[in-house]
C-alpha cells in the first residue's frame, strides 16, 4: 500500500517507463469518475492474482473535507462511499469531483474514428450535467434492447412493427436532451478550443471543431422509420446521437489528414484544456489536472507556452508524470509554486523530493 500527501499546486512522479508513473494518475482519476482512464474494465486493472483493490483519497471541496472511498472485487458489485456512504448508484458520484487526463494515447482522438470523440463528449458532459448522464443512461439501454430485437428478427426471420415502434419511442426523449445539450455545449469548447491553441502554439496556426449529427437534418422518430430497412439487414440501428461526431480543422483542413504529430499533440491538448476550462466555469471548481507523458512529442518553446499557462490561477491542482527527472527539477525551480517531485520504481514511492 502506497500514501501520499499532494502539493496544492503541482505534483510530479518521474521514473522509468514501466516504473509505475501513470498508474497513481490512473487510481486518482478513478476515484474520480467510477472507473479506469487506461481501461474501462475493472478485470484488467486488478492486480493479476489479487482479489481486487482498495482506493481511499481525501478531497478538499471549499474548506470541506470528503473522503472518498473506492472498494472493487472480481465477480463482486464495486462499491463507492463518499464520507462513509455507500452510492446507491455510481453515476451520483459522476462530476462531485470534477477531473481531466491527459495521455499520449489521446492523439486517437483527432485520428481514429468517431467513437472517441463521442466518448470524450459524454465524459464532458456528464460531469456537467446529472441529467445528462441519466438520460445517456436511458439512452444506451433503449438501444441495446432495439439492437437485440433487430437480431433476435433476423434470427427468427419474423419482424414485429408495433414491437419496433415501440422502442423507436423510448429512444426518442434521451435522444432530443443528449443532442440539445451537445449543441449548447459543443459552442462553449470550441472557443474555448481556439483560445488555447493560439496560446500554446503561440498562435502559429487557427484550430476549429464542429459538432455533427443527424438530428439537425431531420426529426430523429422519421430518421428511424427511414432507416428501418437499412437497421434489419444490418441487425443494428444506423441512426441516432450514437452516431454523432467532433469534426477537427487546423486552418481550412482535415486535422487528421494534414497536421504534424507536434501540431496533432498541440491541438488534443488544447482540446482537453477546453475542456478543464469548460468544466471550471460552469462548476465553479477547480477540476483535478491529470497530464501522462506529455512532453516527449512537443518542442521547447510549446513546453514553455504550456508550463506558464498551467502556473496561472485559471489552474488548480495539477499532477504530472515524466521519465526526466532534471527536466522536472528544473520546472519547479522556474515554477515557484507548491512544488512537489514523487520518484516511482517498480510500481512503489521510492521517495519525495
Amino acid at each position: 500500500m502506497e500514501t501520499f500527501s499532494f502539493a496544492e499546486k503541482f505534483n510530479c512522479f518521474v521514473g522509468k517507463n514501466g516504473a509505475g508513473k501513470t498508474n497513481v494518475l490512473d487510481a486518482i482519476y478513478y476515484l474520480c469518475m467510477c472507473k479506469s482512464y487506461i481501461s474501462g474494465i475493472d478485470k484488467n486493472v486488478v492486480r493479476q492474482g489479487q482479489p481486487g483493490f482498495r482506493l481511499e483519497a481525501s478531497f478538499d471541496v471549499d474548506e470541506k473535507e470528503m473522503q472518498v472511498v473506492a472498494k472493487v472485487r472480481v465477480r463482486k458489485k464495486k462499491v463507492f462511499e463518499c464520507n462513509r456512504e455507500a452510492y446507491k448508484r455510481l453515476a451520483l458520484h459522476i462530476g462531485r469531483f470534477p477531473v481531466v487526463m491527459i495521455a499520449p494515447d489521446d492523439t486517437s482522438l483527432a485520428r481514429e474514428g468517431s467513437e472517441e470523440r463521442r466518448r470524450f463528449i459524454n465524459n464532458t458532459l456528464s460531469q456537467l450535467d446529472p441529467i445528462y448522464l441519466n438520460q445517456l443512461i436511458i439512452y444506451n439501454r433503449a438501444l441495446n434492447q432495439r439492437n437485440a430485437a433487430l437480431k433476435q428478427f433476423a434470427e427468427d426471420g419474423s419482424f414485429n412493427l408495433s414491437l419496433m415502434e415501440a422502442l423507436n419511442r423510448q429512444l426518442l426523449e434521451p435522444a432530443a436532451y443528449i443532442y440539445q445539450k451537445r449543441k449548447e455545449w459543443m459552442g462553449q469548447l470550441e472557443v474555448l478550443l481556439k483560445e488555447n491553441y493560439a496560446f500554446i502554439s503561440n498562435k502559429q496556426e487557427a484550430v476549429s471543431c464542429r459538432y455533427e449529427s443527424k438530428l439537425s437534418q431531420a426529426n430523429f422518430e422519421d430518421l428511424l422509420l427511414q432507416n428501418l430497412d437499412k437497421d434489419r439487414y444490418l441487425q443494428r440501428t444506423t441512426a441516432g446521437i450514437h452516431k454523432d461526431d467532433l469534426v477537427f480543422y487546423i486552418g481550412d483542413k482535415p486535422l487528421k489528414r494534414f497536421a504534424s504529430q507536434g501540431q496533432l499533440k498541440t491541438f488534443v491538448l488544447a482540446l482537453k484544456l477546453a475542456q478543464y476550462h469548460l468544466l471550471q466555469k460552469n462548476k465553479d471548481q477547480f477540476p483535478l489536472l491529470l497530464l501522462d507523458d506529455i512532453f516527449d512529442k512537443l518542442d521547447a518553446s510549446r513546453v514553455a507556452q504550456l508550463l506558464d499557462l498551467l502556473s496561472e490561477e485559471r489552474f488548480g491542482q495539477v499532477f504530472l508524470t515524466d521519465t526526466h527527472e532534471e527536466r522536472m527539477k528544473a520546472m519547479a525551480e522556474k515554477i515557484q509554486h507548491h512544488f512537489s517531485i514523487f520518484k516511482i520504481e517498480n510500481g512503489q514511492l521510492k521517495n519525495e523530493m
